[in-house]
């Protein structure tokens, strides 16, 4: 007996579904502070009222004018996808499948990025209005233009999977392509560090020096190999100051932003370099493609369930380039209704950073320094709306942070003799 389209993309779903949940119960830290994550400070215990007043102006406008274009984007998507509108556009492209499902993608993806342009425009004024960017016009077109091609060729590449394996195993589709774009996500992940970091920045070893030497130590200290610590000329087109870890295996880079190294004290960077190496340590950008990988099983999977048969035909809905404007707004709402997952779990995985960061470190007073710094450089407000930390919150607030060095700095006290 064959088994039916839906129940192999049932399957599908299922084992997405089953792999997400316990890699996540397994790996991610949902009790990341022993004795729980404590409440977080007031603010005017960390920041002045004209610091609060302002970091909570620019706030406000940014999220305006980012929820707004994610708004306008996600209407566009709709409308194409959801309406005879996107179908008759696909049906006056040329070419075979292939050719179409390119053109598609990147028609589709045109249309929203041109309606929301205005938004975006807007949103960089504002930035240069508070002193958050100083990258030229140029810089900001240049990096416009790769993000949209970047995107294109990555949207295309998921639909040419899909429909091709559509195209190619009518019942079971869903699984090869869902098998294939996992591999892809892990295969992404590996490479972004040296295929896709190097398009926006450049890099360049830590220079020699007493920061190089303490890093290295720490490294060594944590049992976390490091065979360098790269620098970021991200002052070209920033004025906030991060680090970050990406990659995995041969890949796996610590990378921090020039301003970082040249703008704060040793022991500060120290403290961000720390909880760099946490995430390091802990395997969190290998763990973190995993779980992107299963949840792109799941994904195809439920697309499986929604579209994979025509009543009465005996090709798969996916098996057309028509799809293309439907599955591009499914994507869209779906990445939007999955992000309290994602940051939830993010959250956990950074708050853990931040106590082995404090543990490693012992020094607590130049992690609450170097928390001020990231909230007032970077304009974070400290007290965001809880729909939008809940829902787009990557990292804990600053003020959560700061609770959590202090009760650290308490353990410590207790400690001594």
């Amino acid at each position: 007996m064959k088994s039916s389209p839906r129940s192999i993309a049932l399957v599908v779903t299922g084992i997405g579904a089953v792999g997400f949940a316990g890699l996540a119960l397994w790996l991610v830290p949902w009790h990341p502070v022993p004795g729980g994550v404590p409440a977080p400070v007031p603010a005017s215990e960390v920041f002045s009222a004209a610091q609060i007043d302002r970091a909570e102006s620019f706030a406000r406008q940014a999220r305006l004018l980012s929820w707004g274009s994610l708004a306008l984007s996600l209407a566009v998507a709709s409308v194409l996808g959801f309406s005879p509108l996107g179908a008759r556009l696909m049906g006056r492209l040329f070419g075979p499948w292939w050719c179409r499902v390119l053109l598609g993608t990147g028609l589709v993806l045109l249309v929203g990025r041109v309606i929301t342009l205005p938004l975006s425009l807007l949103l960089r004024r504002h930035y240069l209005a508070y002193g958050l960017t100083n990258q030229s016009f140029g810089g900001y077109v240049r990096d416009l233009a790769t993000n949209a091609a970047i995107g294109w060729l990555v949207s295309s590449l998921v639909l040419l999977v899909l429909i091709g394996s559509a195209r190619r195993w009518r019942r079971w589709w869903p699984a090869i392509a869902g098998t294939a774009l996992a591999a892809l996500v892990m295969l992404g992940s590996f490479v972004y560090p040296v295929v896709i970091e190097p398009l926006f920045n450049h890099f360049e070893p830590l220079p020699d020096g007493t920061l190089r030497t303490e890093i290295l130590a720490l490294a060594r200290t944590e049992g976390v190999r490091v065979d360098d610590v790269l620098v970021s000329d991200a002052s070209r087109r920033t004025t906030t100051l991060n680090a970050y870890v990406s990659g995995y295996g041969d890949t796996r880079r610590i990378v921090v932003y020039d301003n970082l190294v040249n703008d704060l004290p040793q022991a500060e960077t120290l403290s961000v370099v720390a909880h760099e190496l946490a995430h390091a340590k802990h395997d969190d950008p290998l763990v973190g493609s995993a779980l992107g990988a299963l949840g792109v099983l799941v994904a195809v999977g439920l697309l499986g369930l929604v579209l994979g048969w025509r009543a009465g035909r005996e090709r798969p809905r996916m098996a057309t380039a028509g799809v293309v404007p439907l599955v591009l707004a499914l994507s869209a709402w779906g990445t939007l209704l999955v992000s309290p997952i994602q940051n939830t779990i993010s959250r956990n995985v950074e708050t853990r950073a931040d106590v082995e960061a404090l543990r490693a470190t012992r020094d607590p007073e130049a992690f609450i320094a170097v928390q001020k710094q990231l909230a007032v450089r970077g304009l974070n407000d400290p007290t965001p709306p809880a729909v939008s930390q809940f829902w787009f919150g990557s990292h804990p607030t600053a003020l959560t942070r700061v609770a959590i060095a202090d009760q650290r700095a308490a353990d410590l006290s207790s400690q001594s003799p």
